[in-house]
């Protein structure tokens, strides 16, 4: 995530810096910071912030579950699955995605962040 998706994706949400701040639990000079490209927003403030996005106001509920999308045919070993979040897999960890599999959180949020899931609740 770079500083301006951070900025668009607070703007979507209907939030200050200082509510942003609050929502993610960081200072607020973090957020500028962020903002303004002084620091790299770390993956776990990432997927935060992309969970928000994607569960505002129950957007995720005309999403296209995952395993429906993917045709993966692993559903029922997928905790995606199990728990019912096809639209959340970025977010879990220990899916059953072939490219995300045995990957560390920085790398499964590099892959997901091209994969039509994810890409298509940020719009």
């Amino acid at each position: 995530m770079d500083t301006e998706e951070f900025a668009r994706s607070r703007k979507k949400l209907g939030k200050t810096q200082k509510e942003m701040a609050e929502l993610l639990g960081i200072a607020l000079k973090t957020v500028h910071s962020y903002e303004q490209g002084w620091r790299t927003i770390p993956s776990h403030i990432e997927r935060q912030v992309y969970f928000l996005v994607c569960n505002h106001r129950g957007k995720h509920k005309s999403a296209v579950p995952c395993w429906e999308k993917k045709h993966c045919g692993m559903e029922q070993q997928c905790p995606a699955w199990e728990f019912q979040s096809g639209h959340l897999c970025w977010f879990i960890c220990g899916t059953c995605c072939d490219c995300t599999q045995g990957c560390s959180l920085e790398d499964k949020m590099e892959k997901c962040r091209s994969c039509d899931i994810l890409k298509d609740q940020l719009e």
